[in-house]
Parts: structure tokens; C-alpha cells; sequence
């Protein structure tokens, strides 16, 4: 009867401690892991940074971005500066009830880089980075617009030119049509003036001959003298007749 007693003991003794936690100390003390805080620089942007995506709905945000357009949106900001260079930004913000400043670098409409700092002489440094990185990107697309604005200007002035090219082709062709109408037509007066002129001299030549005939016909019949024809000088000659003279019979 006693060594069931015991062995009643031993199995509640066994089975408590079987459903008591394993390493329950080192389970309570191990710590909650703490909350990963958003990491902002103070340093000066670097102008090697990336470009974002250029699809602004997919262009990924950080918690300082989202930070600032929150504060942006809510009217808690002062603009101190901002500097414009094409598409691309830089501005300095003031949050004046916790005298913080945000340094933020865009393009287009799209925030880059957004630095936040307590003190002002880091923010202006970080904002002079800024603005001069704005300024050596902006200059491809300016040097884009420039050299775009060029060409079409160029092909503007190729188009005039090659209307006024046209035109004065047309105008010397048209000139050059008409020259050789002139040229023909000088050609074709001349032999017309050739031929005129030897008609002329032909008619001329018989109108002398006809007024040197009519001056000797009237000086004939003004002259007063009479001017016989010589004796025999257009005498008609007897007639010859085959006749016998008579008294001679006939055979």
C-alpha cells in the first residue's frame, strides 16, 4: 500500500514539471525588438546620386519624403529658399514650431532627396550642394532645349529658302521661256525684214522704171515740134501678086 503511495507522488511530481515552461527565464528577459527609426544625414548631398524612376507612381518614397509632403500639405513650412534649373529644384524649408529645417532636392514635380536638420548652417550648406547639383544637371537639358530649338529653327529657315529657291527657279524659267519666244520672234521679223527689203527694192526699182517711162511719154506730148518718122521707115512693102499681067493667056 505504501509503494503505491509513492508512486502516486512521483507521477504528480513528474507531470508538474513537465508542463512547466522550458527556459522560461531566457524567454522573459530577451527584449522587444525596438523600432526601426527613419535615418536622415546632415551631410551634403553627393551629385552622384541616382536618378529616381521616371514614372513619378512608382518612384519609391521614404519616410522623410512622405514626412515633408505631410508637413507640406498641412501648411507647417516656410519657404526660405528655392532655386529652379529646368525640370530640376532645390528648396529650403523652415518648420518653425520645432525650429527644424528640410533641405529637398526635386525634379519636375517629384521629390529626390529630402534632408532634415536642426541646424541652419547645415541646412544652407546642404542647400548650396543642392542648388549647384541642380545646376550641373539642368545643363544637359538645357544644352537639349538649346540645340532643339536650333534645328527647328534650321529646318525653318531651310523651308523658307527652299520656297524663295522655287520661286526664283520658277521666275528664270519663266524668263528664259520667254527669252526664247523673243529670240524667235526677232528671228522670224528679221527674215520677214530681208524679204520686205528685197521687195521693196523690186518695187522700187520698177515704180523708177515706170516714172522714167511716164516723164518721156509727157515730155513727148508737151514738145511742141513735130517729128516725123523717116521716109521708108515704116513703109509697109507692096503686095506681091501671083497674078499673070494680061494679054499673056493663061495655059
Amino acid at each position: 500500500m505504501a509503494s503505491m503511495i509513492v508512486m502516486a507522488l512521483v507521477c504528480v511530481t513528474l507531470s508538474a514539471c513537465a508542463s512547466f515552461p522550458f527556459n522560461s527565464k531566457a524567454s522573459a528577459s530577451a527584449p522587444a525588438p525596438a523600432p526601426v527609426a527613419a535615418t536622415t544625414s546632415d551631410a551634403p548631398a553627393s551629385p552622384s546620386s541616382p536618378m529616381p524612376a521616371s514614372d513619378d507612381s512608382q518612384a519609391p518614397s521614404s519616410n522623410t519624403v512622405a514626412n515633408l509632403q505631410r508637413l507640406i500639405d498641412s501648411n507647417q513650412l516656410t519657404e526660405l529658399r528655392t532655386t529652379y534649373n529646368a525640370t530640376y529644384g532645390a528648396s529650403l524649408l523652415f518648420q518653425t514650431s520645432k525650429l527644424s529645417y528640410y533641405v529637398a532636392l526635386f525634379h519636375g514635380k517629384q521629390f529626390w532627396r529630402v534632408i532634415q536638420t536642426d541646424s541652419y548652417e547645415t541646412a544652407e550648406s546642404i542647400y548650396r550642394s543642392f542648388a549647384e547639383q541642380t545646376r550641373q544637371l539642368a545643363q544637359v537639358d538645357i544644352d537639349t532645349t538649346r540645340l532643339h530649338a536650333g534645328n527647328a529653327y534650321a529646318e525653318h529657315l531651310i523651308a523658307l529658302n527652299k520656297e524663295h529657291l522655287q520661286n526664283l527657279q520658277q521666275d528664270a524659267s519663266y524668263q528664259q521661256q520667254q527669252a526664247q519666244q523673243v529670240a524667235t520672234a526677232q528671228q522670224q521679223a528679221k527674215q520677214q525684214a530681208v524679204t520686205l527689203s528685197a521687195d521693196l527694192n523690186s518695187t522700187s526699182s520698177q515704180l523708177d522704171a515706170m516714172k522714167q517711162r511716164i516723164r518721156e511719154l509727157e515730155k513727148q506730148q508737151t514738145d511742141p515740134a513735130l517729128v516725123l518718122p523717116a521716109p521708108g521707115a515704116n513703109a509697109t512693102p507692096a503686095p506681091t501678086s501671083s497674078t499673070p499681067a494680061s494679054g499673056t493667056p493663061s495655059p
